[in-house]
């Protein structure tokens, strides 16, 4: 013992001893005390993600938040069947009457990125209950509209109360189901954030043809109130952040968000960049935005958190989502055109020709989110229902003036089943490394590029449609002329002959619809290969240690 404490006292002089052989015993000896050190290592863990066990993932708080974010999605295209009839209510003209629609996606667009932020000043719980409270309200009101002017103002009160339903709902089921049941709880929100918008068009057209018009809000308000008792009876309390405004950086994404909303709602109806008021809209987009991200980029008290951006999963996710946006958007765009306007289809038979797609994918959503998320690598599954959604789509290019409604309805089908496979494992492996602190910010992002996305498809789609229409119709009618072997029998089936008046109206109406047959095989062709440039995205995403639903951080 004394040996080793001189040795302890004049460790210098001792080191070239170490060498001899009497010397690795002790040192054995005196380092074999250090493995209790692990001891220590509890008392430093890493630091836990909040605890989830504030929800439980009971039955009537899934049926309140997915009821919350169905309202949200379904009143934008539930109302577009109704406006046609606003027309003749209000006395406006085409051009005014976008404004309904303009109003409500500008203010929702604006609020939606805010989300996570009013969550943390307000709480969870208070922040649902005044926005199902608002939305409700704001809907009766529109309802009760008495010109285009309170119109106008009431769809802009129901975007702002609207905006945060979608995010909070995801990002509250998210919170209550455990890691290993998020496929689960994404396929129950899937349900609603991605069936809805496709029966929207046939729950409008039902309503608007049994009752009237304003049945489109008042429907709101039953479905809403029930909502918000079943979230006041089973939503916690949440704690509130008091944090400071970023005020600079809250005028900055309000300028760039509403901006580009403005620009893709009434691009068509001003002729794009002709337009003046295109042009000074599309310089305040790109002026804010690129303030907004160089202000904030690495700026940790932005309003919003943009270090999620980061995470190349998350953002994978993001611009994946904003494409199929574009992509179920744009053709949920082109189906009515294309089955009431040209084909002739009353507006419940149309509607009829979409459930099967509507059902198609809520069977494929709920077999991804409880079964194959389990077993199958969720970017395969992604990648299967990118490809799925782009043959669906292109098959529909195959659609002619003659096609019947089991030709229109079977590609629907196998959309919906890519549409099914498609958004679970997206969302799945987009927030699998998200915080859960940073659910509620990137809940909101996410819900805000799906809506710039379905915003840029529908402004797109309608576009080209107008273009490719008159581009047909320009290559078709250089053809057409009484001399035109093809006329006399054409003409003679309608009892006409080329002499007869009135027989080459009835020529060039027929030119008509050809040229928009051709337009709609066009804007499928491209829609479907937009789909299919989805697939990159999928190759940008971290490779999954382990099959199921959970995606662990840091993979």
């Amino acid at each position: 013992m004394s040996r080793r404490k001189s040795g302890a006292k004049k460790p210098q002089q001792k080191r070239p001893k170490e060498v001899t052989p009497p010397e690795p015993p002790r040192r054995a000896e005196a380092s074999a005390p250090p493995p209790e050190p692990p001891i220590i290592k509890p008392e430093l863990p890493l630091p836990p993600e909040p605890p989830h066990s504030e929800y439980k993932p009971s039955v009537a708080l899934v049926v309140a938040v997915v009821l919350t974010a169905v309202l949200e999605v379904l009143d934008i295209t539930i109302v577009s069947v109704a406006i046609p009839h606003m027309l003749g209510t209000f006395g406006a003209t085409s051009d005014q009457i976008t404004w309904v629609l303009t109003s409500y996606l500008v203010s929702a667009a604006v609020v939606m990125p805010l989300t996570g932020y009013l969550s943390a000043r307000l709480g969870r719980r208070r922040l649902l209950i005044f926005s199902i409270v608002g939305f409700v309200i704001s809907s009766a009101l529109c309802g009760l509209s008495w010109n285009l002017e309170s119109m106008v103002v009431f769809r802009l009160l129901q975007g702002i109360c609207g905006a945060p339903l979608v995010p909070l709902s995801q990002a509250i089921l998210l919170d209550a189901f455990p890691k290993e049941k998020h496929g689960q709880a994404l396929a129950i929100f899937g349900l609603g954030i991605m069936v809805a918008p496709v029966l929207g068009p046939t729950f409008g057209g039902w309503l608007t043809d049994t009752f009237v018009w304003r049945a489109v809000f008042y429907i709101n308000v039953p479905i809403g109130i029930f909502a918000l008792l079943l979230a006041m009876g089973h939503l916690p309390k949440t704690d509130i952040k008091y944090l400071k405004t970023d005020w600079t950086g809250l005028v900055l994404l309000v300028l760039a968000v509403g901006a580009l909303q403005m620009v893709l709602d009434q691009g068509q109806t001003r002729d794009w960049f002709n337009s003046r008021f295109i042009q000074i809209f599309t310089a305040v987009t790109i002026f804010s935005s690129v303030a907004f991200f160089m202000r904030g980029w690495n700026n940790s008290k932005n309003i919003i958190d943009l270090s999620l951006l980061k995470d190349r999963n998350f953002l994978a996710g993001l611009l994946a989502i904003t494409a199929y946006g574009v992509t179920l958007f744009g053709t949920i765009a082109l189906l009515p055109l294309l089955t009431q306007r040209l084909m002739g289809y009353p507006a419940m038979s149309a509607g009829m020709l979409f459930i099967p797609r509507a059902v198609a994918s809520a069977i494929a959503l709920s077999i991804t989110g409880n079964y194959l998320m389990h077993y199958i690598d969720p970017r395969i599954l992604v990648a299967a229902g990118v490809v799925l959604s782009a043959v669906g789509t292109m098959m529909m290019a195959g659609l002619s003036l003659q096609a019947d409604g089991w030709a229109i309805a079977a590609p629907g089908i196998i959309a919906g089943v890519g549409m099914g496979l498609f958004f679970v494992p997206l969302t799945s492996v987009a927030f699998g490394s998200v915080r859960a602190d940073r659910l509620d910010e990137a809940a909101g992002l996410y819900a805000l590029m799906r809506g710039i996305g379905a915003s840029i498809g529908i402004a797109v789609v309608s576009w080209l449609f107008v273009r490719q229409v008159q581009v047909h119709w320009g290559d078709l009618i250089t053809h057409i002329t009484p001399f035109n072997p093809a006329v006399p029998p054409y003409l003679s089936a309608l009892g006409l002959n080329p002499q007869a008046p009135g027989s080459m109206s009835a020529v060039a109406l027929e030119i008509g619809r050809q040229a928009q047959m051709l337009a709609f095989i066009d804007l499928f062709w491209f829609i479907g290969l937009v789909t299919f440039a989805i697939l990159p995205l999928v190759f940008m995403m971290k490779r999954p240690s382990t099959t199921g639903v959970f995606i662990p951080a840091h993979v």
